[in-house]
């Protein structure tokens, strides 16, 4: 009497969803079995796809014919048992080798006969087919979603999908933008974005810390302006943009500056990495120390900050971190804004936005004109690359740079319908840090967060005679620190009127006097 192993597989891609579970393949194999009277001396179950050979139960399943264990083979359909071109080859082997002298399928005939393996070989290579034409049907889909602007995959950070459409995810989108807006400044790196999600409890969807790899892929993928990445070949897309063009490209210029990988120590000692000696230009490093009180048998850490002296000899002596902090805060309260101004200088810009807006539609028509011959010239190229003209690597290549010039016109278009001018973000951007300095120079941050913010408002930090100084990178903020009173003693002053009367919306912006209390 033939032995038979019952092979049951079902895989999670798209082929096979229609297909019956392990479970009921199981079930039905045993009532076949009972029904024709065949002898099943063991189940082998496999949950993985037959598109490519490779499969470990299936592997099994062949060494026991081979080794005479048994002769047969019970399965629910032979596209269960090869969707390729060598597994279904191996089976036909055996059966002309005579190791296999039997296949059984509930829903497909057979016999070992020269007629049998026909049938067989016809019944792999219609499972071969339906794979390969599926795939390909899904290429094909894939393109044609791009061409209609539709991601055809999950989507990305900062996005949800939604009823197969891509929309912005409202808890994640703002904070993906910052993170943009963090790392164009190039005092942020990797790590420091990621600290920055943690901190506002940002994670990924199964509730861990964002992966450094992750935090490069979002930096760099132009699908947050608006353009998707599909097989190195760039599409417009229909999603909302969470930046702008840009604001990308400053960022790409800081990626490819920090690709050197670099030992990061920053969560030991905060304020590493932003300050150099006044005196000899070294960096300041810092180190701990540790004393024991016998008295009180108490153990106390101590951090100090130092020029590390790496370039010679320097007479700089160390700095308590509660001193450098302090100072930190100091420096953040000079560049701070009160609720009140920061709220009259919002108002002022949005009056100025009405009027800004009426004089840019002949701007709007003149991009218009340009989006209109860019995509003449998209047109031109394609005819060119459907002509065998172009080569598919030189079509790529110059479709890539129409698209995204495409994008930065699109980009400015849109800036001008909502903000009207462009200084508008920028000028936001630089009140409401001038806010934040206030709230969190004299809040009880920790010093991770009081590092993290200096490097938002200040550069070119220097240490010297323990006196802590640094450049502002807006020159906004260099305004106000010259309003703040010596030691931070006496009121500061305001003009207001004067700020409001004197600002040009053409030109950069800058705080000239106050005369109005802050």
């Amino acid at each position: 009497m033939i032995k038979y192993i019952a092979y049951c597989r079902k895989s999670t891609d798209e082929p096979d969803r229609q297909i019956l579970s392990i479970e009921a393949q199981v079930a039905e194999l045993e009532e076949f079995a009972a029904k024709e009277n065949l002898k099943i001396v063991l189940f082998i179950t496999e949950s993985k796809t037959a598109k490519e050979p490779g499969r470990e139960k299936f592997a099994q399943v062949l060494e026991m014919i081979e080794k005479g264990e048994a002769s047969g083979i019970i399965s629910w359909h032979p596209d269960r048992l090869a969707r390729n071109s060598v597994d279904g080859g191996k089976i036909i082997y055996l059966l002309d080798t005579g190791k296999l002298l039997d296949l059984k399928f509930p829903s497909f005939w057979f016999e070992n006969t020269p007629q049998g393996k026909f049938m067989l070989s016809i019944a792999f290579g219609q499972s071969k087919y339906y794979v390969d034409n599926l795939s390909e049907n899904v290429k094909r889909g894939n393109r044609q979603k791009l061409r209609r602007g539709e991601w055809p995959n999950q989507a990305p950070f900062g996005y949800l999908n939604i009823n197969k459409k891509i929309e912005v995810d409202k808890k994640r989108a703002r904070f993906v933008k910052k993170a943009f807006q963090l790392y164009s400044t190039g005092a942020y790196g990797y790590a420091d974005i990621r600290k920055f999600f943690t901190q506002n409890k940002i994670f990924n969807k199964s509730g861990h810390k964002l992966h450094l790899d992750k935090i490069k892929k979002i930096l760099t993928d132009p699908f947050y302006y608006g353009l998707m990445k599909f097989c190195g070949e760039l599409y417009e897309g229909s999603h909302l943009p969470l930046i702008s063009k840009k604001l990308f490209d400053k960022c790409q210029e800081i990626v490819k500056l920090k690709s050197r990988k670099v030992k990061n120590n920053k969560h030991l000692f905060n304020f590493l990495g932003m300050i150099k000696c006044g005196e000899c230009g070294s960096m300041i490093t810092a180190e701990k120390h540790t004393k024991i009180y016998k008295r009180t048998n108490r153990r106390v850490e101590y951090v100090y900050y130092r020029c590390s002296k790496k370039k010679g000899k320097c007479l700089q002596r160390y700095i308590s971190k509660e001193e450098i902090e302090e100072q930190i805060r100091n420096i953040l309260l000079q560049a701070s804004l009160t609720q009140f101004a920061a709220k009259k200088f919002l108002e002022w810009a949005e009056k100025d936005i009405a009027k800004e807006k009426q004089q840019s539609s002949s701007v709007t028509l003149d991009y218009k004109d340009q989006i209109k011959d860019t995509d003449e010239k998209l047109e031109r190229l394609l005819d060119g690359y459907l002509d065998k003209v172009i080569s598919p690597e030189d079509y790529q290549k110059k479709k890539n740079e129409l698209v995204d010039t495409k994008s930065v016109i699109n980009s400015k278009i849109k800036d001008i319908s909502t903000n009207g001018v462009e200084w508008l973000e920028p000028f936001q951007e630089f009140v409401n840090n001038a806010l934040q300095c206030g709230k969190i120079a004299r809040a009880k941050n920790t010093n991770e967060e009081l590092a993290f913010f200096a490097k938002t408002v200040g550069s070119n930090f220097s240490l010297l005679n323990r006196r802590l100084s640094a450049d502002f990178k807006k020159a906004g903020f260099a305004v106000l620190s010259e309003s703040f009173p010596a030691e931070g003693l006496g009121p500061r002053r305001f003009n207001y009127s004067s700020l409001l009367s004197d600002l040009d919306s053409n030109q950069d912006y800058q705080i000239q006097s106050l005369d109005a209390y802050h």
